[in-house]
């Protein structure tokens, strides 16, 4: 079997008020199709987002985040 590909990115979110605006995000996230998993930490208003590059690429998690009624001011690719 082969081993799927899997690549990182960090987001810094905007108008990231209380937790349950981090569990909202999450779970759209995590729902998203090539998504392995996604962490929301609302302390420092970061999401880390594992997914498959040939499903997805992290312009869509900005679009998935905005489209729930947030910003994303930041994209840093870690691998």
């Amino acid at each position: 079997m082969e081993a799927k590909e899997q690549k990182k990115v960090v987001l810094m979110l905007e108008n990231l008020s209380c937790p349950d605006c981090a569990m909202k995000i999450g779970a759209a996230l995590k729902h998203s199709k090539g998504v392995f998993d996604a962490e929301v930490l609302y302390t420092t208003s970061k999401v880390r987002v594992v997914y498959d590059p040939k499903l997805t690429k992290a312009e869509n998690f900005v679009k998935i985040i905005e489209d729930i009624g947030y910003g994303v001011k930041e994209i840093k690719h870690l691998s």
